[in-house]
């Protein structure tokens, strides 16, 4: 499966197949949580938050291409990500696309 941000695979004649899509929410435990709160009263990287943040991007683009595989795809062009708060300590990433088939 071929995964790319623009509208078109190099030289690869592509047919649109539709929408595909996959979300994830995260959260870590309360005392993770603890320590990245007072980690951000004195400042510096938040690693436990970034952690959370690339596993909710992984689970959620590997949805969306089992979407993309369901349909007979071979590629997901103009592949996006979008995230929101849920609560204070969770976070959700959404992963879109269009998925493609190559002609």
């Amino acid at each position: 499966m071929i995964l790319v941000n623009t509208d078109f695979i190099s030289g690869k004649e592509i047919e649109t197949i539709g929408l595909v899509k996959g979300a994830a929410i995260e959260s870590k435990n309360l005392g993770k949580d603890i320590t990245q709160v007072l980690k951000s009263l004195v400042g510096g990287e938040l690693k436990e938050y970034e952690e959370m943040m690339n596993e909710a991007r992984a689970m959620a683009t590997k949805k969306m291409v089992r979407e993309a595989e369901e349909m007979g795809a071979d590629g997901i062009v103009c592949v996006r990500y979008a995230t929101t708060s849920i609560l204070q300590t969770a976070a959700e990433i959404i992963a879109y696309g269009t998925a493609v088939k190559f002609k």
